[in-house]
């Protein structure tokens, strides 16, 4: 099985080329909404952790927020809690699809949190940063001091690039995202 890292910059479009290669792709950032939504486990870790900020489960998205603004150390505090629990998911995911020709990891911390392996493919999305500010703005809950935030614990995109064996420029235009997927699949099969 080859696994491809998707990378690149918040808002980038890193999940939409995920879905254009047509294999299994693990979303971190939808499994992360489900361990808020559903793991007790990790809301009690939090609520020890942070217990200014967590108080009933499911956790709310703004209860995190205001976590994450009221001191920047509480967002490396919460992913440490929440990347465990989204590791053991991905490690399930692989074993599901072992047998799968491909698989897609689409995780934004994927080279930070040391999840990817030296034989994996990496792609680099890369995106004119006007255009994903403009596409930021329209996420219901954009807020631009947490992206600044998550932008400093991620690892340059300089450096994302140079690792990465390919790279899709998305300019937001189906076409050109799935003419390079494509050439991309028919390279590596």
């Amino acid at each position: 099985m080859k696994r491809i890292g998707i990378l690149g910059d918040i808002g980038s479009g890193k999940t939409y080329v995920a879905k254009c290669f047509g294999f299994p792709v693990f979303f971190a950032d939808l499994e992360v909404a489900k361990i808020y939504k559903d793991n007790k486990k990790v809301f009690q870790k939090l609520k020890k952790e942070l217990p200014l900020h967590f108080n009933s489960s499911p956790i709310k998205k703004k209860e995190i927020i205001n976590a994450i603004l009221s001191n920047k150390r509480n967002l490396k505090k919460i992913i440490k809690i929440v990347h465990t629990e989204v590791r053991k998911k991905m490690y399930d995911f692989l074993k599901k699809n072992k047998n799968k020709k491909i698989v897609i990891l689409d995780i934004p911390l994927l080279l930070e949190n040391k999840i990817n392996k030296k034989k994996d493919i990496l792609i680099f999305v890369e995106s004119k940063k006007s255009e994903i500010l403009r596409r930021l703005k329209k996420r219901k809950n954009f807020n631009m001091k947490i992206i600044n935030n998550f932008k400093k614990i991620q690892l340059p995109l300089d450096l994302k690039r140079k690792k990465s064996q390919f790279i899709i420029k998305n300019n937001f235009k189906k076409n050109s995202v799935k003419i390079k997927v494509k050439e991309i699949i028919e390279n590596l099969i």
